[in-house]
């Protein structure tokens, strides 16, 4: 019905229309709470207790998280500078836009691997546009295929803590016979060498008149180092624990397999965001190793390397323990060992004894036992990290819920080829759109000031998606016509008018 008082024009439906309308929008509601019934639920009570109450946000993602995942999409969509790298291919096998993610060795005798210089890029997939990690081996001839059979089983390994391999190539592209391992790509990750250990050059011990810095260094230099760095930088146990539970769990699934990680040291174990630790380089020795190996039968061979990755784990986690390399070298390891033994509990001097005993043949399952309820502290840890990360995973779902409503909004409203078209008038049901435009986002002060408030926006919108049977008063902008109407009636107009322009925005055949 329409009513003039006093020269300005109400707008508001009749009781029997209200009547249907109410009762039909109450019944749609409560047949749908538990399907589509949207509205922002607000933080759950189990996650309210995890969360820092500083600068938490209730509709939109966590500061620290939002900073995280931007930094890792910076790192993605890196892209080299042509003058700094101008040897670089265009692209590599089905592989492009290559951007080095180290120092690409530039001097013959940097051997990394096995005799070989290695260098690794980032670089993407010229079909699927997927970014891969390519670690590419210098001057590399493959002469024995039969080392496939390992590639095709390491393709097939897919675990949380290991970065996988997705295939293995060589190519000509960067100027001689190079081999190419194509891995996941983990942006923002760097070394546990990196992050947990001091480069030789901070280690304390400078001989100016030495000529060689690789010499070996004095006993007691060594030992006072190892004891300095463990006193000042001491890792938390639960953290080593930590280590140990992820890296354990890593190498079961490995020797399960049938093979073995031979690359059990920290430049090849990455960490990301929250102590991720990854395996990386898998699959790199046993190309590298059985091209050069004159083994008969090679896979013999891989129950000893097995047995090399848990020595490897025990030196590994006795060098975090110490906090220093110089602990694994066979002159310091009963120093280091005395070291542990002083911080930090049996449990941990136990587990790496029995990893550095070739006496015995060692198994990763019988470290469970020695590992205990430590694990559940790691599994709590895990679920209540997932808690979170689910909570803020909603409130971004909620927003993207809301912005599809905003895209429709602005779909409709004032859209200039439509001024022509009778059946299109903003006297109808787009032009109550266009004045809850007004109601929702252009409200002003007493004083004439803009009004901001973003509950008030999100509030509406919600009522809006909903379409609750509460009543809104709309006013034009000349202020001389004034619209009750309710969210329901409103939603329906926003579904039909969107209707409409989405038949009209399909093509249309023409007949000739």
């Amino acid at each position: 019905m329409m009513e003039n008082v006093g020269g300005t024009t109400y707008f508001y439906p009749t009781s029997a229309e209200n009547s249907v309308t109410t009762n039909d929008t109450l019944s749609s509601v409560n047949s749908s709470v538990g399907s589509s019934y949207q509205v922002y639920p607000g933080t759950p009570s189990h996650v309210t207790a995890l969360k820092s109450k500083t600068g938490s946000s209730s509709f939109f993602i966590a500061e620290d998280t939002r900073m995280d995942i931007l930094n890792r999409n910076a790192l993605t969509l890196l892209q080299p500078d042509p003058g700094q790298f101008p040897d670089l291919p265009q692209d590599v096998d089905n592989y492009h836009e290559l951007c080095p993610l180290e120092p690409i060795p530039t001097n013959s005798l940097q051997k990394a691997l096995i005799g070989y210089q290695a260098s690794m890029y980032k670089a993407t997939h010229i079909k699927t546009g997927t970014r891969h990690c390519l670690r590419r081996i210098h001057g590399f001839r493959l002469q024995n295929t039969k080392c496939m059979t390992y590639v095709d089983m390491w393709k097939k390994l897919i675990h949380s803590n290991i970065v996988q391999l997705k295939e293995v190539f060589t190519t000509k592209a960067f100027g001689d016979n190079s081999m190419v391992f194509v891995y996941d790509f983990h942006p923002g990750s760097e070394t546990l060498l990196t992050k947990h250990f001091a480069s030789d050059s901070m280690n304390g011990y400078v001989d100016p008149f030495a000529t060689d810095p690789s010499a070996p260094r004095p006993y007691s230099h060594h030992k006072n180092s190892i004891l300095r760095h463990q006193q000042n930088n001491k890792l938390p146990e639960a953290l080593i624990w930590n280590y140990i539970i992820q890296l354990t769990s890593a190498l079961r699934i490995i020797h399960v397999a049938g093979l073995a990680c031979r690359s059990l040291d920290p430049t090849k174990i990455i960490i990301t965001v929250g102590n991720r630790l990854r395996l990386s380089c898998l699959g790199v020795m046993d190309v590298i190793i059985n091209d050069t190996s004159t083994a008969s039968n090679p896979v013999g061979l891989i129950q000893h390397y097995q047995q090399e990755d848990l020595t490897s784990l025990g030196k590994l986690v006795l060098a975090l323990a110490c906090k220093s390399t110089m602990a694994v070298q066979r002159e310091n390891i009963s120093t280091a060992v005395e070291v542990v033994t002083r911080t930090y509990t049996t449990d941990l001097r136990n587990l790496i004894m029995y990893l550095l005993s070739p006496q015995q043949r060692r198994s990763v399952t019988d470290l469970m036992p020695m590992i205990g309820a430590r694990f559940y502290t790691q599994l709590d840890s895990v679920q209540t990290r997932t808690d979170v990360l689910e909570n803020e995973v909603s409130k971004e779902m909620e927003n993207g819920r809301l912005f599809r409503l905003l895209v429709k909004l602005g779909s409709i409203n004032e859209r200039p080829e439509f001024n022509m078209d009778g059946t299109w008038s903003e006297t109808g049901d787009r032009y109550m759109l266009k004045l809850f435009r007004d109601y929702v986002f252009h409200q002003v002060t007493e004083d004439g000031r803009p009004w901001l408030d973003m509950a008030h926006v999100v509030q509406c919108l919600n009522k809006l998606d909903t379409g609750v049977p509460e009543k809104v008063c709309l006013m034009s902008r000349d202020e001389q016509s004034i619209l009750v109407v309710s969210y329901a009636e409103l939603k329906h107009c926003l579904e039909q008018s969107y209707d409409e322009v989405l038949n009209a925005s399909a093509p249309t055949d023409n007949v000739t």
